[in-house]
């Protein structure tokens, strides 16, 4: 089939201003003989770095990564907005773009004359936006307000107007660029309905979106755009995935490597504990006769701070009894980012009974299946007496994450099934 998209070996520089009184100009540049050479590397850099994919006509294509990758740079080039510094870019068909909120609207005049100014810039005539004005109004919900001046609008109805001209010009290839997410679920459906339809109808797609559940349903192919490169390409599913494994390693980087130290325990000689531990803030206490030296977090056999829910989760300690006790238990508490307690237990109230402990240790807490819903955690970890006056307590210093493809709310996600029976059919139902 044919491409309505082609995009070759794009490049795009731009200009990075500083706070120096002194810049180098594009006339200095083009007498030294080389425009990009002339500028200095701290004063330009490239959004986009040799990015080339191909988009068939009648497909819905997805372009996912990371804020700052370059994915809106590329739909403006794409859309006609601005040109590659090189390579090229060729679209085929009446183009829509959805690129920003309000693009091309005159805060001062009317919703009905943008409707008209906005669609004579998308190529229709005035008879034809006339004999369409009214399913634009009507699909944007702004019957009672289309008289007003745009500049009275919200955000949400900003974005209805806009949707509302740009699928009604009847493009063949549609831009959008995450715009959606101002919408309420009502309209937010009214929208994906329509890119269904769209896709009945043939038409081209180009979505640019951070909702990876939309790219999984609507999107034929995907492409994940890193730093202003073309990281994956293909099927959605396997380019979802590869992303999210890379946004899972970023994320368990900058956990496993915090810029702040475990604190020292505040007290040498005494307990020092928290009249109050609901309410006690991160940190660490402890008479440190038996001390906590080393934390980590592992599934399988892989150290990480990073877990999908339902997976193994296994929280190893390394100990250190600077003398022989007796007396003593190991305890763990999982904490959501809002400090509310998910689970915590220890050693002695599950019944242990501790006989000794001397020099290193290790003790691991393992959990089949890390239950959690989607979201950041934290860890207290301790090892007390009995009576749970602390030898080493870590409060909140240990965070994880736990990522799931399905967004659940609450806290924890039992394990659970649906059924259904009569005259009831659900599809992909889990």
């Amino acid at each position: 089939m044919a491409n309505a998209i082609e995009v070759r070996a794009v490049h795009k520089l731009y200009r990075r201003y500083g706070r120096r009184k002194n810049f180098g100009t594009l006339k200095s540049a083009l007498l030294s003989g080389n425009v990009l050479g002339g500028l200095r590397p701290d004063e330009a850099f490239e959004a986009l770095q040799g990015v080339s994919f191909d988009v068939v006509a009648g497909k819905t294509f997805g372009i996912i990564g990371r804020n700052g990758s370059g994915k809106s740079t590329l739909l403006k080039l794409i859309a006609g907005i601005g040109k590659p510094t090189r390579g090229s870019v060729r679209v085929t068909g009446r183009v829509s773009a959805l690129i920003e909120l309000g693009a091309g609207f005159h805060p001062e005049i009317s919703g009905r004359e943008n409707v008209f100014i906005n669609g004579m810039m998308l190529g229709l005539s005035k008879a034809q936006i006339a004999s369409r004005f009214d399913d634009i109004v009507r699909f944007a919900e702004l019957e009672e307000f289309i008289d007003a001046p745009v500049k009275t609008y919200s955000s949400g109805m900003y974005m209805r107007l806009g949707f509302a001209v740009a699928i009604n010009v009847d493009p063949d290839v549609l831009l959008v660029d995450e715009v959606l997410a101002v919408g309420d679920e009502t309209f937010t459906h009214k929208c994906l309905d329509k890119f269904a339809e769209l896709r009945r109808r043939g038409k081209t797609v180009l979505l640019v979106t951070h909702s990876l559940d939309m790219v999984t349903r609507f999107c034929d192919e995907a492409l994940w755009l890193d730093g202003g490169v073309v990281r994956a390409q293909g099927d959605p599913k396997r380019v979802i995935d590869t992303y999210l494994m890379d946004v899972a390693r970023a994320e368990n980087d900058a956990m496993t490597n915090p810029n702040r130290q475990i604190p020292k325990a505040r007290s040498e000689g005494g307990t020092d504990m928290p009249a109050d531990l609901s309410k006690a803030g991160e940190g660490r206490w402890g008479s440190r006769e038996v001390e906590i030296t080393a934390v980590e977090l592992r599934t399988g056999d892989q150290a990480t701070r990073v877990f999908e829910s339902g997976t193994p989760m296994e929280i190893r300690l390394r100990i250190r009894a600077n003398r022989a006790v007796s007396d003593f238990a190991f305890g763990v508490g999982l904490f959501n980012a809002e400090g509310v307690c998910c689970y915590g237990t220890n050693t002695h109230i599950e019944g242990a009974r501790p006989q000794t402990l001397s020099g290193e240790a290790e003790v691991g807490f393992a959990i089949d299946h890390l239950d959690l819903v989607e979201g950041s955690y934290k860890l207290d970890v301790a090892v007390h007496r009995e009576n749970g006056a602390p030898y080493d307590y870590h409060r909140l210093l240990y965070d994880f994450r736990v990522t799931s493809r399905v967004k659940d709310v609450g806290i924890y996600r039992a394990p659970h099934r649906w059924t259904t029976s009569g005259g009831v059919r659900i599809d992909g139902l889990k």
